[in-house]
């Protein structure tokens, strides 16, 4: 039946053991100690990314102050122009104003001396206007 060798018992815990000791430098101490490195690689990414998030706060909270401060010197340099331009609008438009008033003036003393040129032209013809009236008056 079955028969218990004590050497072989002896020489099978030997190889066991031996065989565990072997796994335990070659196999599990390497494959624990990358394990263990790599949860510590996994930690120190995670605190890089907390300290990232705060840098990414700050750049952020600097990039909207820029804008910020970009928008309102815009706003500040459109004004500006707004004015300048108006400023200019006007002045050219007073000039032209100017311009059309003293062409009036002109017009206004070209047409006086035109209606006194024809008042006398018109005058001096009044007689020869008479003498027609008179002779039509005379058909009649």
């Amino acid at each position: 039946m079955l028969d218990i060798n004590p050497i072989l018992l002896l020489v099978t815990f030997v190889v066991f053991v031996s065989l565990i000791a072997v796994l335990n430098s070659w196999l599990y101490n390497p494959l624990f100690n990358y394990m263990k490195k790599r949860d510590d690689d996994l930690k120190n990414d995670l605190a890089k990314v907390g300290s990232n998030d705060d840098e990414i706060d700050t750049l952020n909270a600097k990039a909207e102050s820029i804008i910020m401060n970009a928008k309102l010197e815009a706003a500040a340099l459109r004004e500006k122009v707004i004015a300048d331009a108006k400023e200019l609008a006007e002045s050219k438009l007073e000039a032209k104003r100017a311009e059309l008033a003293s062409e009036y003036l002109e017009f206004e003393q070209s047409l006086a001396k035109s209606k006194e040129e024809l008042t006398s032209d018109l005058m001096s013809q009044v007689p020869v206007f008479k003498e027609a009236v008179k002779a039509k008056f005379s058909q009649i």
